[in-house]
């Protein structure tokens, strides 16, 4: 991953996610995520691991779903975590990420619960 792909911000992290996603770049939505992350998706069944997310991703990008970019909420900071969190672009509820800042000062999710647009 090149410089100008990692997110320096927690903030960037969901941005980064929702562009890969669109561009069908599901390899690159999931570098976004430690390599144990959990992923509460789908429902009642978290998926954990980059390898796994990777592949709930590609299934994503396959059936053509869309994600629009939505504005950050505050960002809560904690040392070397923070908890990040939109509002839904429909409005019907607050997404929220935990994120992990690495040695190289890039932030990584390392729990994530997204809302999938329907298709």
């Amino acid at each position: 991953m090149s410089d100008a792909a990692r997110a320096m911000t927690p903030e960037d992290v969901t941005r980064l996610v929702a562009e890969r996603l669109n561009a069908g770049d599901a390899a690159g939505a999931a570098a976004l995520y430690e390599p144990e992350a959990v992923l509460a998706y789908p429902a009642g069944q978290p998926t954990t691991g980059r390898e796994a997310i990777k592949a709930v991703y590609q299934q994503m990008a396959d059936a053509g779903l869309k994600f629009r970019i939505e504005i950050p909420l505050p960002t809560v900071r904690f040392e070397n975590l923070a908890l990040t969190s939109t509002r839904s672009a429909d409005n019907t509820g607050v997404r929220v990420q935990v994120l992990r800042r690495q040695p190289d000062g890039s932030w990584l999710r390392i729990i994530d619960r997204p809302e999938v647009p329907d298709a």
